[in-house]
């Protein structure tokens, strides 16, 4: 791990903040390109009733069309394992790193993302955790709901 990826896990960690203040599931991420952010994003499940706009997906679609080749130059930040669908875009575009802020609260397929060399790393942050946490405590029934699409 290098020193930025806290700098740039607190810019996702301000992210997952705003998807709360929307009424929204607390998950953000940001893409990083050469030192510099070119992507931010939020879970905008509930806010957008989007069926696909993970903080992962809106932050990637938030950096608009790159070549092939720039997205193989980028860091993906996320406060959550990325999910089967986030981690299928993240191998489509050759996205070759990601750093997570926990995979506590929800694991998503991690070994599929090493098998295709995806360097990963978990930052196993409580402040992550506990944002996640809060919600679903205050919110379960939105968070199983959630859950009963991806794992029915």
């Amino acid at each position: 791990m290098i020193k930025k990826d806290h700098l740039y896990m607190e810019e996702a960690i301000k992210e997952a903040k705003i998807s709360l203040k929307e009424n929204g599931i607390p998950i953000g991420a940001v893409l990083v390109e050469n030192n510099k952010i070119i992507g931010k994003g939020h879970n905008k499940l509930l806010q957008g009733e989007s069926s696909i706009l993970h903080a992962e997906m809106d932050c990637i679609e938030s950096a608009g069309k790159l070549k092939g080749v720039d997205y193989k130059k980028c860091t993906l930040y996320t406060t959550l394992s990325p999910c089967e669908m986030c981690s299928g875009t993240i191998i489509l575009y050759k996205i070759p790193r990601i750093v997570m802020g926990e995979n506590e609260t929800l694991k998503g397929p991690e070994e599929y993302l090493i098998e295709n060399n995806v360097e990963l790393i978990n930052m196993d942050l409580e402040k992550c955790k506990m944002i996640l946490k809060s919600f679903i405590i205050k919110h379960p029934d939105l968070w199983n709901e959630e859950m009963e699409r991806v794992h029915d």
